[in-house]
C-alpha cells in the first residue's frame, strides 16, 4: 500500500530517510534571537502571547515602557499569563491575581493567604529586545544570549536611516518550506501576474556550516506596477544575491533594494514570517531626480497593498498547499532541480541535529 492510501503520518526528525524528511521535521535553533512582535503592537500595561514551537510565553510591557517575557503560566492553577492583566510593573493571573514581576517571582496572592507565608515560586524568563522597531526574544539559554547577535542592519541604524516597511504573515506550513520558497527563484510561475522576477538564472552558489549563499541573474520588478518604481538607471535590477544565513534569509539587488526575513516557527506546521523590506531609494513618474527619504517611504506606504503584499499572499497560498500535500506524499522520492534547496534543507537539519545534540549532553550533565 503506498503511505497516501496508509495515511500515515510524515516520519519525525529521527526517522527521517532523507534531507528533505529531515528538515520538514526539525524545529529551529532555540539558542538564537527571533521575532516575536511589533514593538507598536504591545502597549503599556499589555500582555500578549506568543509561540516558539509549542512554548507558550507571556509578552507584556510594564506600565514604565519596559519589556518582558516569563513562561505562560500561572504556578498555582497553570492558566495562561497571557489572559491575565499587568498591574504597574508585574503581571497577574486572571483567576487569583497572583502577581510575578519581571524576574518571574511570585510577589504577592491579591488574596487572603490562610496564614501560609509567600511561596517562593519564580517561572522561567526569556531575555528580550527591541531592534528595527520590532520585539526580538531568545527562547533558549539565557547564558547564550549575548553569544548570538541580532543581524546588524546599517542602513536601519543611526541617524540616516532608509525608508523601510515590515509586512507578517502566519502560514500553515513548516518553516523549511518558507525557507525554500523565499530562495528558490524557480517558481516564477506562481507570480506570472505581478513578475516580482523573470528569468532567473542561477550564477553560482556556496555553503558552509552557517549559511547558503547564491546568486541570480534575473529581471527583478518586471510587473506592470512594481516596474514603475524601481530606478534602472540607478539600481542594477539584472541580478540578486540572497541568502539563508541561518536562520535568518536576507535578499540584495543593486545595493539598493534589501530585505531581510525572519523565521518564527510556532508548530510542526504553523510559521509566522516577518518580511523587513529596505529602500535606498525608489523612482517616482516624472521626477528624475533620487527621492528624499520622506517621498521614498511615503511611495512604499502606497507600493505595500499594491505590490508586495499581493506577491506573497500568493507565496502563502502556494505553501499551504505544499503543507497539506507533504503530510500525504512525504514518501514520494524527492525530486529538485535547483541545486540550492537540498543545502537549504540539509543546513536546517543540520543545525536542529546540533541543537538536539547540545541538549542531550546538557541533560546528561545534570543527571549526573
Amino acid at each position: 500500500m503506498t503511505n497516501a492510501q496508509t495515511k500515515s503520518p510524515p516520519p519525525s526528525f529521527a526517522e527521517a530517510k532523507n534531507s528533505r524528511q529531515k528538515a520538514r521535521a526539525a524545529g529551529m535553533d532555540p539558542d538564537r534571537w527571533y521575532v516575536v512582535e511589533y514593538d507598536s503592537a504591545v502597549k503599556k500595561g499589555q500582555v500578549k502571547e506568543v509561540v516558539f514551537w509549542n512554548t507558550t510565553i507571556a509578552l507584556y510591557r510594564g506600565e514604565d515602557g519596559v519589556l518582558a517575557a516569563m513562561q505562560n503560566r500561572c504556578a498555582h492553577r497553570q492558566l495562561k499569563l497571557s489572559q491575565g492583566a499587568v498591574d504597574k510593573c508585574n503581571l497577574r493571573c486572571a483567576y487569583h491575581g497572583w502577581a510575578y514581576n519581571r524576574k518571574g517571582r511570585l510577589e504577592d496572592y491579591s488574596h487572603d493567604s490562610f496564614g501560609n507565608p509567600l511561596i517562593k515560586k519564580q517561572l522561567r524568563t526569556y531575555p528580550v529586545q527591541i531592534r528595527y522597531g520590532l520585539i526580538w526574544l531568545f527562547p533558549g539559554a539565557p547564558e547564550l544570549a549575548s553569544e548570538h547577535k541580532i543581524p546588524d542592519i546599517p542602513e536601519l541604524t543611526g541617524d540616516n536611516t532608509w525608508a523601510n516597511f515590515a509586512v507578517d504573515y502566519t502560514w500553515r506550513t513548516h518553516h523549511s518550506m518558507v525557507i525554500d520558497n523565499i530562495c528558490d527563484f524557480s517558481h516564477a510561475f506562481l507570480h506570472r501576474k505581478y513578475k516580482p522576477f523573470i528569468d532567473a538564472k542561477l550564477t553560482h552558489h556556496e555553503a558552509d556550516d552557517d549559511r547558503v549563499y547564491l546568486t541570480y541573474d534575473a529581471y527583478m520588478a518586471g510587473g506592470r506596477i512594481s516596474g514603475i518604481f524601481v530606478d534602472r538607471n540607478r539600481v542594477n535590477t539584472r541580478s540578486i544575491e540572497l541568502c539563508y544565513e541561518y536562520p535568518y534569509q536576507w535578499t540584495n539587488t543593486g545595493d539598493s533594494i534589501k530585505n531581510w526575513s525572519f523565521m518564527l516557527p510556532i508548530d510542526e506546521r504553523t510559521t509566522r514570517v516577518f518580511f523587513l523590506f529596505y529602500f535606498d531609494a525608489l523612482k517616482i513618474p516624472l521626477i528624475s531626480m533620487k527621492t528624499p527619504k520622506w517621498l521614498t517611504q511615503w511611495v512604499l506606504n502606497i507600493a505595500k497593498p499594491l505590490v508586495f503584499k499581493p506577491i506573497l499572499d500568493e507565496d502563502g497560498v502556494a505553501l499551504e498547499a505544499e503543507q497539506l500535500s507533504y503530510e500525504i506524499y512525504w514518501n514520494a522520492p524527492p525530486i529538485e532541480l535547483n541545486p540550492v534547496v537540498p543545502m537549504f534543507q540539509r543546513l536546517t537539519a543540520r543545525k536542529w541535529e546540533g541543537y538536539l545534540e547540545r541538549a542531550k549532553n546538557a541533560q546528561a550533565v545534570c543527571a549526573n
